[in-house]
């Protein structure tokens, strides 16, 4: 289940594309629609945070990239509601369009987790440009 579709979260991406928000901002990582995306700027490190009113048990998560634009050496990172470290572990995407399913291997200690980060260190595009047409948490 994406639980993104049922809590209260805000989200922080490290850069929009040409700073056009409304054409490839991070909302749309979440609206569920096959043709919209969050497009980053290049660079690199490239990210994503999600932070959650409420804690939340968090046993995995899906990404949707585009072909071309996929993290390569990324990383998950779980943060308490006091700020403290959870959990880290890094995730290894494919350069494809399908959306990939990543578990978390731990899930036992992420039952408290108040804030997500993403880190995209690399990405197979030459520039570090990162394309994500979908997003979702699974609880």
């Amino acid at each position: 289940m994406n639980i993104l579709t049922k809590v209260n979260f805000t989200s922080r991406v490290s850069s929009v594309l040409n700073k056009e928000v409304k054409q490839y901002g991070k909302q749309f990582m979440f609206d569920t629609k096959e043709d919209t995306s969050w497009s980053s700027d290049e660079g690199t490190p490239q990210w994503i945070i999600l932070s959650f009113e409420e804690p939340q048990n968090i046993t995995g998560f899906c990404f949707q990239f585009q072909g071309g634009f996929a993290g390569l050496k990324s990383e998950i990172i779980m943060f308490s509601s006091d700020g403290a470290h959870l959990h880290q572990e890094p995730f290894y995407p494919e350069d494809i369009n399908s959306p990939q399913l990543f578990q978390i291997k731990d899930s036992a200690r992420q039952k408290d987790c108040s804030k997500i980060k993403f880190v995209f260190e690399s990405s197979t595009d030459l520039f570090g440009r990162i394309i994500v047409y979908n997003l979702q948490l699974l609880s």
